[in-house]
């Protein structure tokens, strides 16, 4: 049996055809950048989140010498989430970055640990996330949630 699974998403010329309320989620994304912690890659990534409570939060990636211990910024700011603002869904999640080797001019998906993180995040509020992706200039991605981003992913389902 052939089955086949199809990617849906919103792409956009730049940020100025964001509704505002994405617009402004995105800018938090990329002033996030700012506080990254990024020595070794040179490579800053944000997060900026709104939650079911109205909450804006952000996260940057956090490096390591000890290059397996350092964090990305959507893992960052769904500790934030979690710790901060216990069983709240995220409604919308921006991500930006500043390349300090190279431009920053077209979105960024997150990486696999990433990914796998949103899904089960998404799922265990029970609520889709929104995800826009989007370099500091250019073209901006808008997915209509996180669980879009990793099809066939592993979850809770699967140990119980």
């Amino acid at each position: 049996m052939h089955k086949e699974f199809t990617l849906r998403y919103e792409e956009y010329g730049s940020d100025r055809e964001l509704v505002p309320a994405d617009a402004e989620l995105l800018t938090a994304a990329r002033k996030a950048t700012a506080h990254a912690y990024a020595p070794y890659s040179h490579f800053q990534v944000g997060a900026a989140a709104r939650l079911a409570n109205g909450v804006l939060i952000t996260g940057t990636n956090q490096e390591n010498a000890s290059f397996p211990a350092g964090i990305c910024a959507e893992r960052t700011l769904l500790s934030v989430a979690g710790a901060q603002h216990p069983g709240v869904p995220i409604e919308t999640l921006a991500i930006s970055y500043h390349n300090e080797n190279g431009m920053s001019d077209r979105p960024i998906s997150p990486c696999g640990i990433c990914r796998q993180s949103l899904q089960e995040f998404e799922q265990r509020t029970g609520r889709p996330m929104r995800v826009i992706l989007g370099g500091e200039t250019g073209k901006v991605i808008v997915l209509a949630q996180s669980g879009l981003l990793l099809p066939f992913a592993f979850s809770a389902d699967e140990l119980r």
